[in-house]
C-alpha cells in the first residue's frame, strides 16, 4: 500500500526501541477517568510505521448508519489472545505495558486492533470502548501511535465539561484508564488541513471492545 509519510525531526533513528515507561504522566480527567501520556515512547517509529503498513492485512468495512450503508473512514486489522502480532517490538510493548500497570490493572493486555488514518479524510466518531466489560467496569485501554501526528479528542460523555486534546503519532503512547471507557468519549476528527497518514494500535485486556 503507497503511502507519503514525513519523518519526524526529533526521531531520526532507524532502530527500533521501546523507552522506559516511569516517563508516563498522568492526568486526571474527573468522575473516575485518567490519561497516562509518554511522548515518543518508540524510539524508529517511522520505520515501524513503513513495514506496518505495507504488510498488515489491511480491511476496508462497511456500515449502517442513519438507514445507510457508509464506508468506515479508516482501514482496520485485529488481533486476538493467540494471534502473533505483525512485528516484534508490539508484543514487546503488549508485554511491557502488562507488567507496568499489573498491580493496578490487575490482568494483561491480550488483544491488539490497528487503525490505519490514510489522511485528514479519515476518522473515527465520538465513542468509548464498551462493548464488553468496559460497558460496567474500570479497564484500561492502551494506545501506541506511529505515522504522523492526528488530535485524539476527549470529552465528558454525558456533556457539561472542557474537550481534552492530545496529538498523538511518531511513537506517542497514551493510556486510558480508571471509567474513561464509560464516563468519557474519544475520537479523531477529520481535518481539512494536510495531514500525512497515521497508524494506532490499541492494546486492550481480553473482553473489552
Amino acid at each position: 500500500m503507497a503511502t507519503h509519510l514525513q519523518g519526524s525531526l526529533f526521531d531520526q533513528t532507524d532502530e527500533l526501541r521501546l523507552g522506559s515507561l516511569a516517563g508516563l504522566r498522568r492526568t486526571r480527567l474527573g468522575r473516575g477517568a485518567w490519561i497516562d501520556v509518554l511522548p515518543g515512547w518508540l524510539s524508529g517509529a517511522d520505520v515501524l510505521f513503513e513495514q506496518v503498513a505495507a504488510e498488515v492485512p489491511w480491511r476496508a468495512e462497511r456500515r449502517t448508519m442513519y438507514d445507510h450503508v457508509v464506508d468506515v473512514p479508516r482501514l482496520l486489522s485485529f488481533y486476538g489472545v493467540d494471534d502473533a502480532l505483525p512485528h516484534p517490538v508490539l508484543a514487546e510493548a503488549r508485554d511491557a505495558l502488562s507488567a507496568h500497570y499489573a498491580e493496578e490493572l490487575g490482568e494483561p493486555f491480550t488483544t491488539a486492533g490497528l487503525c490505519y488514518y490514510r489522511d485528514g479524510r479519515d476518522s473515527v466518531a465520538w465513542h468509548g470502548d464498551r462493548i464488553g466489560r468496559g460497558a460496567r467496569e474500570d479497564t484500561m485501554v492502551a494506545i501506541l501511535s506511529v505515522g504522523a501526528p492526528r488530535y485524539l479528542l476527549l470529552r465528558p460523555a454525558r456533556g457539561g465539561g472542557e474537550t481534552v486534546r492530545r496529538p498523538l503519532g511518531h511513537g506517542d503512547l497514551i493510556v486510558m484508564g480508571g471509567s474513561c471507557q464509560r464516563t468519557w468519549e474519544h475520537s479523531i476528527p477529520k481535518t481539512t488541513r494536510a495531514a500525512g497518514p497515521r497508524i494506532s494500535v490499541q492494546f486492550r485486556p481480553h473482553g473489552v471492545h
